[in-house]
C-alpha cells in the first residue's frame, strides 16, 4: 500500500465543485441501496478530481470526512486533503472495487458508495449511469449498472440526401 503523509493543498484551477458530474440519492447513507449515487470524473487523477467532488458535496450539505478508493484505479492521493479550509482524510486499498469510491460523513455514522463512471465513457452513457444510480432496484454490480446505461442505443442521425442550395 502506498502511503503519502503530506497534506495536499487544493490544486491550481480549483473551481470549488462547479461542474462536477455527480448524482446522489436523497437517502444517501441509509444503506438501502447498493449505490448511493454515481460520480463521472474527467480523469483518473485523484488529487485533482477528489477536491472538486468534496466541494460539490459540501455545496449539497454533505460534509465528507473520509474518502476511500481503489489503489488500482487511481493515482494515489495524499492521506489528508484540505478542501475549502477543512481536512478530509483519504485512503487507498487494493481490496476495493475499482469502480466504487466510499464516502463517510456525520462522524462516521453515514456511508455512501458511489459508482465511478470511467472517465473514458461517452457522455450520454455517463449521464444515463448518473441517473440510474439514483433509482431503486439497482443491480449490485457496477458492471451491470454500466451495461444498463449502455443498453439504450445512442441517438442516430438519419442519413438524408444532400442537396445544394440554389
Amino acid at each position: 500500500m502506498t502511503t503519502i503523509t503530506r497534506t495536499a493543498l487544493v490544486p491550481e484551477g480549483f473551481r470549488g465543485g462547479i461542474d462536477v458530474r455527480v448524482s446522489l440519492r436523497a437517502d444517501a447513507g441509509s444503506g438501502g441501496s447498493p449505490f448511493d449515487g454515481a460520480w463521472f470524473p474527467r480523469s483518473r487523477d485523484l488529487p485533482v478530481e477528489m477536491p472538486e467532488l468534496i466541494a460539490e458535496l459540501d455545496r449539497r450539505g454533505v460534509r465528507i470526512e473520509r474518502f476511500t478508493y481503489s489503489l488500482d484505479a487511481w493515482t494515489p492521493a495524499p492521506r489528508k486533503v484540505v478542501v475549502q479550509g477543512r481536512v478530509v482524510r483519504s485512503g487507498g486499498f487494493r481490496s476495493m472495487d475499482p469502480q466504487v469510491v466510499c464516502l463517510t460523513w456525520d462522524g462516521g455514522t453515514k456511508r455512501a458508495d458511489l459508482l465511478v463512471v470511467p472517465p473514458e465513457t461517452d457522455v450520454l452513457t455517463g449521464a444515463r449511469a448518473l441517473r440510474l444510480c439514483t433509482r431503486r432496484g439497482l443491480p449490485r454490480s457496477p458492471q451491470m449498472v454500466l451495461a444498463a446505461a449502455r443498453s439504450t442505443p445512442l441517438p442516430q442521425v438519419p442519413d438524408l440526401p444532400r442537396t445544394r442550395a440554389v
